[in-house]
Order: C-alpha cells, then sequence, then structure tokens
C-alpha cells in the first residue's frame, strides 16, 4: 500500500502564478528532421533512459492531482513511440484533466485520429510549415506534406473540432506562404497559429538572419484578410486574431517580439524525466530517478515538485543576436 501523501490541490510557483498546465514528451525520436528542430544526423537516446510509458502515466496523473488540467503530449513525434495509444488511453480521461491535447507532425494521424478520439484526446496540434511539397521536404529533410495533409482530413473525419495547424516562418524559405497557409486554414475551417522561431540547439543557419518576426506577420495579414483581436485562449502563450466571418482564428506566439512570460501557467517534462521549469532556462527537475527508486511512493516526487515551484523562473532570455542559441539542448529534446 502507497504511504498516506497529503497532496496540494494547486502548483502556485514564486512568482504567484498557478501551474495548470504541463507539456510531456514521450519521446525524442521523430521521422522528420526540421531545421529549426532538430540536427540532420541526431543521436537519440537508449531506451533504458527515456521514461516507460507507465511512468509517463503515473507523472500525469501525479499531476492532476496537484491540480494540473491540461497535458499536452509531445515528442520528437508522439506517435512513433510504439504502444504510445495505451497511453492516452489511460490519461485521457481522467477525473479532474479537462484537456489531453497532442502536438503532433501529422504523419501518423492518418493511423491514429479515430484512436485518439475514442481515448479522450480534445485537441490536436499538427505542425505545417507550407503547402508547397518542395518547401515542406527541405524545411523536415525528409517530411511528405501530402501524409500531412491525409492525417489533417483523418483527424477532420474522425470529429476533430479544435485542431491547430502550427507554422514556423522562416526567411529565405517560407516567409511568403503565411497568407496562403491562412487561407488553407479557413478552408479546412481549423485554426492556425504563427510561432517565431526560439534558439534552442546549435542548427545550420543563423537564427537571426532566418527568424520570421510574428509583428511583420501580423502586419502583411491584416493587408489581406479582415481581423479582430480576440480574447479567445487556449492555455497557452498564443495571442489571437479572429478572421471576420470565419470559424478560423490566426495564432501569435512571439518569444521574441512578445514575451509572454508574465502568464506562465506550464512545465515541461522531457521524455528523459525532467522537469523543466522553462522552455528558456536551463532550471530543471530530475524526476526519473525518484520515480524509479520509489516506486510506490508518490511522496518524494511531490516534493521535488513542489521544490521546481520555488525555483521556477520569471522568464525566458532569448536573444538572436547571440552567436550560440540561449539554451543548447535541441527543441525536439524538450518537447515541441
Amino acid at each position: 500500500m502507497q504511504p498516506t501523501t497529503t497532496f496540494p490541490d494547486t502548483l502556485i510557483d514564486q512568482f504567484g502564478r498557478r501551474v495548470d498546465y504541463i507539456r510531456l514528451s514521450i519521446t525524442d525520436r521523430c521521422d522528420f528532421r526540421c531545421h529549426y528542430c532538430m540536427a540532420e544526423e541526431m543521436t537519440f537516446l537508449p531506451r533504458d533512459e527515456v521514461l516507460t510509458l507507465e511512468e509517463c502515466a503515473r507523472l500525469v496523473k501525479l499531476f492532476v492531482r496537484l491540480g494540473v488540467s491540461k497535458v499536452r503530449i509531445t515528442g520528437g513525434e508522439p506517435l512513433v513511440r510504439k504502444n504510445a495509444m495505451w497511453l492516452f488511453e489511460e490519461i485521457g480521461q481522467l477525473d479532474g484533466l479537462r484537456e489531453c491535447v497532442l502536438t503532433t507532425n501529422g504523419s501518423q494521424l492518418d493511423k491514429f485520429a479515430p484512436q485518439l478520439k475514442a481515448a479522450g484526446v480534445k485537441r490536436i496540434n499538427i505542425s505545417l510549415d507550407s503547402l508547397d511539397a518542395d518547401h515542406f521536404q527541405q524545411i523536415t529533410r525528409v517530411g511528405d506534406v501530402h501524409k500531412v495533409l491525409a492525417g489533417l482530413d483523418a483527424a477532420l473525419s474522425a470529429g476533430f473540432e479544435n485542431i491547430k495547424l502550427n507554422t514556423v516562418l522562416m526567411r529565405g524559405i517560407n516567409e511568403d506562404e503565411a497568407e496562403a497557409l491562412v487561407n488553407f486554414a479557413i478552408q479546412k475551417r481549423v485554426d492556425v497559429s504563427f510561432i517565431e522561431e526560439m534558439p534552442l540547439g546549435e542548427v545550420n543557419h543563423t537564427r537571426e538572419n532566418s527568424c520570421v518576426s510574428n509583428a511583420d506577420t501580423l502586419a502583411l495579414l491584416k493587408d489581406k484578410f479582415s481581423l479582430t483581436p480576440s480574447t479567445h485562449q487556449t492555455g497557452g502563450p498564443a495571442r489571437y486574431w479572429q478572421v471576420n466571418g470565419q470559424l478560423t482564428k490566426i495564432g501569435f506566439i512571439s518569444p521574441h517580439s512578445h514575451n509572454f512570460c508574465e502568464s506562465c501557467n506550464r512545465v515541461r517534462i522531457t521524455c528523459k524525466g525532467e522537469l523543466f521549469l522553462c522552455l528558456g532556462q536551463e532550471d530543471k527537475i530530475e524526476l526519473m530517478p525518484l520515480l524509479r527508486a520509489h516506486p510506490h511512493d508518490d511522496a518524494p516526487l511531490v516534493q521535488a515538485i513542489l521544490h521546481g515551484m520555488r525555483i521556477k523562473p520569471k522568464g525566458h532570455d532569448f536573444d538572436l543576436r547571440r552567436a550560440q542559441p540561449a539554451v543548447v539542448r535541441f527543441m525536439s529534446h524538450t518537447g515541441g
């Protein structure tokens, strides 16, 4: 029998912000090699250094008991993880969990969309940086845009109503595709968010030159569409504009041009069990050793999580002018 543990019903950080959202990576592996996310030749973690799916489920259940109401499953590409559906079925309908959501590159959705819906997944974010097959392959190095579009259609057919496309615009590659992507989102009756490229991991290009400001993207889209500021919130950092007369909303996640840290309500858990308190900082708590040393006692995990709240930074410190990235780990390590 597990020892009695007193659980707080909310997680409050040192700045008074309530943390009610976790992003859990279940694998560092991916079937794409997007330039802004990972290197072309990656060394992935050995299996024994990755959380088991049972450990992932234990962490989700524990965080929900601590007041977390939204869990996003990420990777790498989470759907390439063997038996990933077991995890969604285990956590998708937990009492107290308002939303179980998924971020995916879409490559596997044509196979898994109906199962994800049945498991209780509420929303899906699909990374889609270009509708042009050549540009898409240039960005992803190996990806097939037609496979992703088929995955989107499968999710729509499965009955998902809350689908969002996530786009990273990069100068010299896809910076001129914002209008086409918004028109596509309108056609599909889904939302779209533009995310400024983040300085995570060493890549083979200069981010100061490649990053497209969301301020510039918004200015361009205001010339093409009738937009109204929206109060719509999904629990994340995006700020939304409604396309007037359409169901589509356009979101902007702007870690450079608009710092969103004052309202941060989230933490990230890597597939190694590292609890990162901020995407743009190195502060972390190692949860895997505690999971494995105390398989039937959550008290040490609770204490570690509460300590994490006490050291959670006020915000990130991204500066594209630096010669070195703000954080050396790749985005695929932390979880997209």
